[in-house]
């Protein structure tokens, strides 16, 4: 052991390369001592959710495993981050405490508790960006305001130099050489008794900072240049499918960007719109976190006030259908089985099981955002809130209410040929695809041909279309607007 060491708190960073906290703990020059903290108690109700666990087990392997050949150890410990943090210091004599900085709502006090911890006891804390491409403060409206509206925000972002280059992961580190106890990652308990549940995301997914690089190659080498096109077929592989990655901070916002434009610059064929599309995708996650900062309550309060006397309802039954795939609407059923299956949902589809939820079956978005938080491996506490705001039309620059995603609409429009239904909805593999999203509409006879028996093999529709939109429209008539008296 060579002197006390700064302990490097890692959070959602869960990276080594163009990782500022990491890079400059190693400046420093004093030993490291690498910490992970699940603390389930911090975030009360959104501690993070099954799928999520499932990731983090592999992605904190996949961490560990990058220290070990660096000669280091990654110490685990659960518990209150604050508590566990001031226990470390004190049995290590650590001189500072350095971390990447989170945008969760309960994330600034906490951070401003351990600050004032380390300034009590004459300790160096440092805390650091990388999560985001700009900083929430950075982008501010020309009355010096926040946005609200993506649009805008987004010309703000790209009016900026985003040229600089990601940090290259440190080659050598000088780890703190002192036995520090920490849990195992059997006892972090992250599989939340479900190995069941996830026992296919292994097939599908590679956590950890070398998978989110592959994850990268592949998407610019086979599919950007359609990106803009091929992300709305759920059928395709049009997508990078990098959310989770950048979730856990396997990869930073800025080496997506930094690939992109240089794929951009070296491509033989024009990629420039697809590429550009992915780029305001990475700033429409900007964007949920611009508006997380500044409005904390925005996963549990519709951003619009007048949303709080929405007429929701409740109904535990057409809710369990909706979460296991039982709606009768063939597109919706898909996503939701997808979900269940991969931890993972096509974007196109979230919107339209999202908007099947909260205006046809009229079921609070807040709802739905919990389940998304519990089965989607990419929970995202901006991404996820922000995004089931916008669907519910009480959002910042939301979907105006009055747009419902029509199911059987948006499946003839985005699989057309039933593809992606058929993989997730096999018992209706057999329809052709004039009735493959309306099977309720076969005949009698093409029906006994595929197999399918309404109301047995496969269910009816829960609902009406027609009368729940015309229900849902009532309702929202029916809210306070803000001008009212």
């Amino acid at each position: 052991m060579s002197g006390h060491p700064i302990i490097v708190w890692f959070t959602q960073d869960l990276r080594l390369s163009d990782n500022a906290c990491l890079s400059a703990a190693v400046a420093a020059g004093r030993p490291i001592l690498p910490v992970y903290i699940l603390d389930d108690t911090t975030p009360g109700e959104f501690a993070m959710g099954g799928a999520s666990r499932w990731w983090l087990r592999q992605s904190l392997a996949s961490l560990a495993s990058s220290l070990e050949a660096l000669g280091g150890r990654l110490v685990l410990r659960r518990g209150q981050a604050l508590g566990v943090l001031e226990r470390l210091i004190a049995e290590t004599g650590a001189q500072g405490v350095y971390f990447s900085r989170s945008y969760s709502p309960w994330s600034g006090e906490q951070e401003k508790k351990i600050a004032a911890h380390c300034a009590a006891e004459g300790l160096e804390c440092r805390r650091f960006s990388g999560f985001l491409l700009h900083e929430p403060e950075a982008i501010r409206t020309g009355s010096d305001g926040p946005y609200k509206v993506y649009t805008p925000f987004s010309r703000n972002c790209l009016s900026r130099d985003i040229t600089r280059r990601p940090r290259p992961a440190p080659e050598r580190m000088n780890f703190y050489g002192a036995d520090v106890a920490g849990d195992s990652l059997d006892d972090l308990n992250l599989y939340l008794g479900k190995p069941d549940w996830a026992a296919d995301f292994p097939k599908r997914w590679t956590p950890g900072e070398a998978g989110a690089r592959e994850k990268l190659k592949h998407f610019l080498d086979n599919a950007v240049g359609d990106y803009d096109e091929a992300r709305n077929l759920p059928d395709v592989k049009g997508t990078s499918r990098l959310s989770p990655h950048l979730h856990f901070g396997e990869i930073s916002p800025l080496q997506c960007w930094a690939a992109t434009s240089h794929a951009v610059a070296s491509a033989r064929g024009s990629i420039d719109r697809g590429a550009h599309t992915f780029e305001k995708e990475i700033l429409w996650r900007e964007f949920s976190y611009h508006l997380l900062h500044y409005w904390p309550d925005l996963p549990n309060e519709p951003f619009k006030p007048e949303f709080a006397d929405f007429p929701w309802l409740q109904d535990d039954e057409k809710l369990a259908c909706w979460q296991q795939g039982k709606t009768g609407f063939p597109i919706v059923d898909a996503g939701m089985r997808e979900l269940w299956t991969t931890g993972w949902m096509h974007n196109r589809v979230r919107m339209i099981v999202a908007s099947f939820l909260v205006k046809n079956l009229r079921i609070p978005w807040q709802v739905g955002e919990q389940w998304f938080w519990d089965t989607l491996v990419d929970a995202d506490i901006g991404s996820n809130s922000a995004s089931w705001q916008w669907v519910a039309g009480c959002g910042a620059d939301a979907a105006p209410y009055f747009r419902i995603f029509n199911p059987i609409l948006q499946g003839e429009k985005f699989d057309k040929r039933g593809g992606y239904v058929r993989r997730w909805v096999p018992e209706l593999s057999g329809l052709p695809d004039k009735f493959i999203h309306k099977p309720w509409q076969a005949p009698a006879e093409v029906l006994v041909a595929a197999g399918v028996e309404l109301g047995a093999t496969y269910p009816r529709p829960i609902v009406d279309l027609g009368e729940t939109r015309d229900a849902a429209l009532a309702a929202y008539k029916t809210i306070r607007k803000p001008d009212a008296a």
